[in-house]
């Protein structure tokens, strides 16, 4: 017997809050989700608010070659518009498209080398940093966070008694933990000091609530106002969340690191382009001293240790697996990309100027 195939229940709401609960129901990401949703939003105003049921492969098309061509969008640009669209048609219209007549406007991304500090250099901007934004450098350079990452953590994260920090809900969903160094265990203390007292503050005056997320609310009604899932790195206004209109104390503006590692960064003359992300490929590149008495154990998947490989393991004390689940990325290959780096110039050729 064959089950016939039901067409999608008829929905009232307006398109892009459809593509919005769509987004929340595959548990993207708010900012996938936002930017995904404004791709639509000019996907569709580019060709006079027509119904994207009335468009289809064509209509995609010129509107990609608008970004190239006019807009001079780059090509992981040009992919997150296009991906932004597929998700329209698949999962809000339910409309099947000829994907191969997309395929030659998916450009294969450049494989570009992560900028990297050396040690020296990255002291020399931390050190002309100060305050918060000085802390959250030293933790994106001393434990490979993402900007977000780090910004997002609870206090709860902060585990001094294992020298790690607890990665939650990282790029991709995960949770990982990496290192916590032993010199920002006192300005670390520090910071929870304030938070604690800011957050008792909040309490008496009627506040003290804090995003949680998924359901957690609903599981736990009052942990949203428990001192351990405060953020380690407070806004410094209560703001009102624009779903719950409950006022709320969120973590720091990303905008606000972002421009201090740039004004330090040009103060200190680093004639290289710096942002907090540098911090994170330069933890990834520098050699540090293995741990005492530690035995190294090679991973053979994939061939990875190639001969330079070997010799920044050899000064690491670590293999590449290691490396790759401190940072968080899911394909090895993505770690890889720092071996190219360490190369050096030239594939660490000797050039016959140098003595």
């Amino acid at each position: 017997m064959t089950i016939p195939v039901l067409p999608p229940p008829k929905n009232d709401k307006k398109l892009l809050d459809q593509y919005r609960d769509a987004i929340q129901v595959r548990q993207y990401s708010a900012r996938t989700g936002e930017t995904y949703i404004q791709w639509t939003r000019e996907y569709i105003l580019y060709h006079n608010k027509r119904h994207p049921k009335e468009m289809a492969e064509t209509e995609i098309n010129q509107f990609i070659t608008h970004l190239v061509t006019e807009r001079k969008v780059s090509a992981s640009t040009q992919n997150q518009a296009i991906s932004a669209i597929l998700f329209l048609y698949r999962h809000v219209l339910h409309i099947e498209l000829d994907e191969t007549r997309l395929a030659e406007f998916r450009p294969q991304r450049a494989k570009n080398l992560p900028t990297v500090l050396s040690k020296e250099e990255a002291r020399r901007i931390i050190d002309l940093m100060q305050g918060t934004n000085k802390l959250i450098a030293q933790v994106l350079y001393g434990s490979g966070l993402r900007i977000m990452e780090c910004l997002r953590l609870r206090v709860k994260d902060i585990d001094f008694a294992n020298h790690q920090i607890v990665v939650r809900d990282g790029k991709g969903g995960g949770d990982r933990v990496t290192p916590l160094p032993n010199t920002l265990f006192q300005p670390l203390e520090l910071q929870l000091q304030y938070v604690k007292v800011l957050h008792e503050k909040d309490l008496a005056n009627g506040y003290g609530s804090v995003y949680l997320p998924y359901a957690f609310e609903q599981k736990s009604p009052n942990a949203h106002r428990e001192w351990i899932w405060q953020y380690v790195f407070p806004a410094a206004n209560l703001t009102e969340d624009p779903q719950t209109k409950i006022i709320r104390r969120h973590h720091l503006d990303e905008s606000t690191i972002q421009k201090a590692v740039k004004e330090a960064a040009k103060l200190a003359k680093i004639t290289k382009k710096v942002s907090p992300h540098t911090f994170r490929h330069s933890f990834a590149t520098t050699p540090t001293r293995p741990p005492p008495n530690s035995i190294l154990k090679p991973s053979a998947t994939r061939g990875v240790f190639i001969r330079i490989w070997g010799r920044w393991r050899s000064q690491r004390g670590y293999d590449i697996r290691t490396v790759q689940e401190l940072l968080g990325h899911k394909d090895v290959k993505t770690t890889m990309i720092y071996t190219h780096v360490l190369q050096r110039g030239g594939l660490a050729v000797k050039s016959p100027l140098d003595p």
